[in-house]
């Protein structure tokens, strides 16, 4: 790779079935960059931290294109960090491919290109980086955004739901209550959504379900 070119910090590259967000269950191809500002204590990619390799932006093209499905995922680790990130997805919408960024919701999303889903975590307290959040974002959405909350206790539900209502996200985006992986139940945390009666979609990760025994590269 010619050091001039444009490049990134890749910790992976693979395809799988979107396991999150109202996109969950169709076919992905995920770029998994390197590198995260925060430290949420449920991180379940702790080796994007500093793990990769650096690309050109025409190499992961390459990669990408490769596979057989149009739709891409970019997460991370936290993408937003390296400055060449609008670059890459204006190569992959040249491209005609379908765009969807995963983003720890600490950093501006208008920073990106339009006509990207931007999937954007609003961090609740267990995770511990609460207050690292730029909550200007939320001003920043547009109704083909989704905006997700990780939930790991009763506390952090009902951080989650005062949020929702007290910024009125649903009316600015989709609202998606996940859960931590072996921390509460689903069952759990559709009981409170149907008690409240809450506008909001609840998410699994479909990934985990399928690929139980696998911890990355799914």
């Amino acid at each position: 790779m010619n050091k001039k070119e444009p490049s990134l910090h890749v910790n992976e590259i693979f395809v799988s079935i979107q396991g999150e967000s109202t996109h969950a269950g169709i076919p992905c191809i995920f770029v998994r960059l390197t590198g995260c500002n925060l430290r949420c204590s449920y991180c379940d990619a702790v080796y994007a931290y500093s793990e990769g390799s650096v690309m050109s932006l025409e190499e992961i093209l390459d990669r990408v294109r490769g596979y057989e499905t149009r739709n891409v995922c970019i997460t991370g680790g936290e993408p937003l960090l390296q400055e060449n990130i609008s670059k890459l997805i204006n190569l992959l919408k040249k491209a005609h491919f379908n765009v969807y960024i995963e983003t720890n919701g600490s950093r501006n999303i208008d920073i990106l290109p339009k006509g990207i889903v931007r999937i954007v975590d609003i961090k609740c307290p267990d995770s511990g980086m609460e207050q690292e959040m730029d909550w200007q974002n939320i001003e920043r959405l547009k109704s083909r955004d989704e905006v997700k909350f990780i939930i790991s206790s009763k506390r952090d539900y009902e951080w989650a739901k005062w949020v929702t209502v007290k910024y009125n996200i649903r009316d600015r985006a989709t609202v998606l209550f996940g859960l931590v992986h072996g921390k509460l139940k689903p069952k759990t945390l559709a009981g409170w959504i149907l008690i409240d009666g809450l506008d909001v979609r609840l998410q699994l990760q479909l990934h985990k379900i399928i690929w139980a025994d696998k911890t990355r590269g799914v």
